[in-house]
């Protein structure tokens, strides 16, 4: 499976990012991409009081073109994530939430699945204050699709700190999670190879990591570094903070051959512990 992991910067417009994104798409498809990733929020500037103003219901423009980029180019699409509008009411009141939200795209452009980032990001260092939690409300789903090529997880940035979701998505059968991601230039030198080679070889799973580009003028600087991690937890291919399109060939049936060789999770203790997931959780907040 040639998966691009997109690594671009965003603008002011949430039109402008689309039509940037849709660009490299193209570029993606062309290069022989099967699965096309964008980054965290790349719809808009990452800034918690954004999110309100430029979310979407599902069947928004956004979701249509990047719905229809994915049929045009006969491609897996996992739409980055973006600022998502539910309306409902709710003891007769209408009531808004605004979630972080991960649409994927199968080839013929029907949404197959779609992850609400379920742990807001909320820090508060001398060198800066984000509180995702002021304007997002969080998902609650373990997010697992089907492809041609094998079972895939999604999880969005901060997610990745939790190692329970990625077990819960190994669980499920998922051989490759992708995340897309906006780390900071803090968290970004401290932890972004270190969470991603983590996961990876704690769950003996693929990973994936899309960043936006690192635009030193935004509000908010990404660290970039887009990567491909295989399960036993190596660096395959990575970006440095520039634009550009990782394009790498993962043969997700290696995953039961590293599993095969080292039998770490068929070593798990489950006389002793285990991990569930809630089905309350699941049934009464399906995000699709």
């Amino acid at each position: 499976m040639k998966i691009a992991l997109i690594q671009m910067k965003g603008k002011n417009s949430n039109d402008d990012n689309i039509e940037i994104a849709l660009e490299q798409i193209e570029k993606a498809s062309a290069s022989g991409a099967d699965f096309v990733v964008l980054p965290e929020m790349f719809s808009c500037p990452y800034k918690a009081s954004n999110f309100p103003v430029y979310a979407q219901e599902d069947d928004g423009k956004n979701c249509q073109k990047l719905s229809a980029a994915a049929r045009k180019n006969k491609i897996y699409l996992v739409a980055g994530s973006m600022p998502e509008l539910e309306i409902s009411e709710e003891n007769g009141s209408r009531v808004e939430k605004i979630y972080n939200t991960s649409y994927v795209f199968d080839r013929t452009g029907k949404q197959i699945a779609k992850h609400r980032k379920m742990h807001l990001f909320d820090c508060d260092i001398p060198s800066a204050r984000f509180y995702e939690s002021e304007t997002l409300s969080p998902g609650k789903n373990v997010t697992v699709f089907d492809t041609e090529f094998g079972k895939i997880g999604l999880m969005i940035c901060f997610d990745i700190r939790f190692p329970e979701l990625a077990r819960l998505m190994v669980d499920k059968g998922a051989k490759l999670i992708v995340v897309p991601a906006a780390f900071n230039m803090t968290s970004g030198p401290a932890w972004w190879d270190i969470m991603f080679r983590a996961r990876a070889t704690d769950n003996q799973v693929f990973m994936a990591g899309c960043s936006p580009a690192r635009d030193e003028n935004a509000g908010y600087v990404a660290w970039g570094h887009s990567l491909f991690v295989d399960p036993f937890g190596k660096i395959l291919a990575q970006l440095d903070e520039k634009e550009n399109i990782l394009l790498y060939d993962l043969q997700l049936e290696q995953v039961d051959d590293f599993r095969n060789q080292y039998k770490i999770l068929a070593a798990r203790r489950k006389d002793v512990y285990s991990l569930v997931e809630c089905k309350k959780a699941t049934e009464n907040n399906a995000d699709i």
